[in-house]
């Protein structure tokens, strides 16, 4: 019984940033821009792809069978071809609002440890918690693009190809 009424709670929360649309005041059009710029900056330093997506709630088919946000994150990672880059090294960095969730998936072709993702999520989660949404997601970006940089760097920097939109994804 505790499970149905935990669920239940979770859609309403879900609903109640869905209709507030508590985007907005997270991550506004001008810091949007600013965010695209940064990607498009980082993506120079390294072959491989990096997308962006903030979502203030899930689907509601997600919530009925009590969906996690990871497995959102996958969902979206192939749906906005993260995983289709020509090198198998594309990047999704994925918050969840209504959960406070963040997650990070990444191709197969990249090879960074577990505990440096884990990391820089522990740093994105707690610039997020105390409000610094632009500091927290351009730490977050550095983060990825330093370790993206030692594993795929661009060679030569005029084969670079940008093969995914850089401005974030945001629901």
């Amino acid at each position: 019984m505790a499970n149905i009424w935990s669920n239940l709670r979770r859609i309403a929360r879900h609903r109640w940033y869905s209709v507030r649309n508590t985007i907005r005041g997270a991550i506004p059009a001008p810091l949007q821009e600013r965010l695209e710029q940064q990607v498009a900056n980082s993506e120079q330093r390294h072959s491989g792809q990096i997308r962006i997506c903030v979502e203030s709630a899930l689907p509601v088919s997600y919530l009925w069978r009590q969906a996690s946000a990871r497995e959102r994150a996958i969902t979206l990672f192939g749906k906005l071809r993260v995983w289709d880059t020509e090198h198998n090294n594309g990047v999704l960095i994925y918050l969840l609002l209504a959960d406070r969730a963040i997650e990070v998936v990444a191709d197969r072709g990249v090879r960074i440890p577990g505990a440096q993702w884990e990391a820089m999520v522990k740093r994105l989660g707690g610039a997020l918690a105390a409000g610094q949404w632009e500091q927290g997601l351009f730490q977050a970006l550095e983060a990825v693009s330093t370790l993206m940089a030692v594993e795929w760097p661009v060679d030569p920097p005029a084969a670079r190809t940008n093969e995914l939109p850089d401005r974030p994804w945001v629901r």
